[in-house]
Parts: structure tokens; C-alpha cells; sequence
């Protein structure tokens, strides 16, 4: 090969190399900014860019997707002295390349301090039933204070999160038993409700059952009376009625009247527990003929009506 040969050969593999320096792809999520003699010129984003090859260079290679990165555990002394461990998590996202690759060195190390720093702060101004309780509060506090100033680095922090607040195992054990005696103390406290609930129940109950004795007691003495009412109407009727025959001359009527009560008592006296012989009266021949005077009534009234 001469030498006009080999020139053109270099030249054509010297033109093949620039043509590849010079096609950059930049995959999705990435952004690469690009520097002209050391100074910022541009952003490649996602997909092929063309560049000025020897002349421009790739600078920083950014991840633009959102990131975590985890806050170291440290001890914090909150304002009523207690110490206690604390660690978490913080997201954050690159919106702005060019800040984030000029604006501050090495990232990811920037935010995790500038997280830690005001974790002390923001921690050490509470006292540590607020550290235990107030959780959400803590990380809604971080996140503005370390959003504010992360702005000009050019990225937006999402979230920060504590994972854990670990306090020192005697305060760990105070807690555990000052919340068993509190539980012990609720359970005291429910058990007494409960036997008060029972005693006012079970009074209410002999209440009601008492109200409820005394209204059949009273429906019942009512009934009772309203039965001898009855009762006794219907014997003055019946006097009447045998009053009403005796003034008319009928004596059976009398008898009829006397033979009726004899035969009721004698029912009575039969019907008792303690009576083993039933001694008939001297007049029992005179309730004989008092039976025989209703007889004499039958026949009187079967007459009457054959008429």
C-alpha cells in the first residue's frame, strides 16, 4: 500500500472513530451533562444525542429516578435528657442536572448529613413522649426544613422516614411498667363498672318483679272482690225470690232455701282434711223433709209447666 493509501485508510478509520465518539445514547432515567473544555455546555437526555467529539465530553451521569438512601442510626438527647437512638430513611428525586452534578459535591453524602443535622434538631426540641407519639409530626417537620434546603442543589426530597427510636433499656423497662400498672389500673377500674352495672341490674330487676307482684296481687284482690260482688247479688236475688214465695203462702220455697245451705255445709265439713267421721245433726230428719219439700217444688214446677 503507498503512502496515499495508508493516509486515506487513516483517515477514513480517524472519521469512523469520530463518528462514533460522537453518538451518545443515554438510557431512560438518566440525564448526562456535557462539558466543553471542563465547562458546562448541556443535558443529554433519554435516547441518541449527537456531541462535538474531543472537543465536548460527558461530565456527570445522573439518575433522575427517585432514590433512597439510608440515615445512619445516631443518638439523639431529646429536652427532657433522655437518649435515644434514631435512624431512618429519606427519598428524594433530581429535577434539576445541572444543579445537582455543579452545585454541591458528592450528593448523596450532602443529604444524608443535612438529614442527620436536623434530626437532632428537630428531635432534641421535643421531649421524648412527643418523640414516642408524635411520629408523623416528626417527619412532616423534616421534610419541609430539609426540602427548603436542598432546593438549590436542585433535587426535591419526597419523604424522610424514622424507622426506629430506640430508647435505653431502664427507660425501656420504666415504660413497660408503667404501662402494665396502667392496664392493671384500667382492668381494676373496668371490673368495678362492671360488678356496678351487675348490682344496679339485678336491682332493677327485684324493681320490676316487685311492681309486677303487687299489680297481680291488686288485679287478683280485685277479681276476688268483684266475684263475692257477684256472689252476693246473686244470694239476695235468691232471698229475695224465696221472700217473694214465703209472702205468697208457698213454704216449700223455705225449705228449699235451708235444705240448699244444709247440703253446702255438710259438703264443706266433708271435704276437710282433718274429718274422719262426719256426725249427721239432731235435725236431720228436718233436712229430709226439706228435701222432700224441694221435691214437692219439682213436681210443682213440672206441673206448671205441663199447663
Amino acid at each position: 500500500m503507498t503512502g496515499f493509501g495508508i493516509f486515506v485508510t487513516a483517515l477514513l478509520i480517524f472519521a469512523v472513530l469520530m463518528v462514533i465518539m460522537s453518538v451518545k445514547s443515554v438510557p431512560q432515567g438518566m440525564e448526562y451533562t456535557v462539558e466543553r473544555f471542563g465547562r458546562y455546555t448541556g443535558t443529554l437526555t433519554p435516547g441518541l444525542n449527537i456531541i462535538v467529539p474531543i472537543i465536548d465530553r460527558i461530565g456527570r451521569k445522573l439518575n433522575v429516578m427517585e432514590q433512597v438512601l439510608d440515615v445512619p442510626s445516631q443518638e439523639v438527647i431529646t429536652k427532657d435528657n433522655a437518649m435515644v437512638r434514631v435512624d431512618g430513611v429519606v427519598f428524594y428525586q433530581i429535577m434539576d442536572s445541572p444543579k445537582a452534578a455543579y452545585e454541591v459535591n458528592n450528593l448523596d453524602h450532602a443529604i444524608v448529613n443535612l438529614v442527620m443535622t436536623n434530626i437532632r434538631t428537630v428531635m432534641g426540641s421535643m421531649d421524648l413522649d412527643e418523640l414516642l407519639s408524635r411520629r408523623d409530626d416528626i417527619n412532616a417537620k423534616l421534610l419541609s426544613v430539609v426540602d427548603d434546603a436542598t432546593t438549590p442543589w436542585g433535587i426535591k426530597v419526597t419523604r424522610i422516614e424514622i424507622k426506629d427510636i430506640e430508647p435505653p433499656r431502664d427507660l425501656v423497662e420504666s415504660m413497660a411498667r408503667q404501662m402494665k400498672a396502667e392496664r392493671e389500673k384500667r382492668a381494676a377500674i373496668l371490673e368495678a363498672e362492671g360488678h356496678k352495672q351487675a348490682e344496679i341490674l339485678r336491682a332493677d330487676g327485684e324493681k320490676q318483679a316487685a311492681i309486677l307482684d303487687a299489680e297481680g296481687r291488686r288485679e287478683s284482690a280485685f277479681r276476688d272482690a268483684e266475684a263475692r260482688e257477684r256472689l252476693a247479688e246473686a244470694e239476695a236475688r235468691a232471698t229475695t225470690m224465696v221472700s217473694e214465695a214465703i209472702a205468697k203462702g208457698d213454704i216449700q220455697a223455705i225449705n228449699y232455701f235451708v235444705a240448699q245451705k244444709y247440703v253446702e255445709s255438710l259438703k264443706e265439713v266433708a271435704a276437710a282434711d282433718n274429718s274422719k267421721v262426719v256426725l249427721m245433726p239432731l235435725e236431720a230428719s228436718s233436712v229430709i223433709g226439706a228435701l222432700g219439700g224441694i221435691t214437692e217444688l219439682a213436681k210443682e214446677a213440672m206441673a206448671k209447666r205441663e199447663k
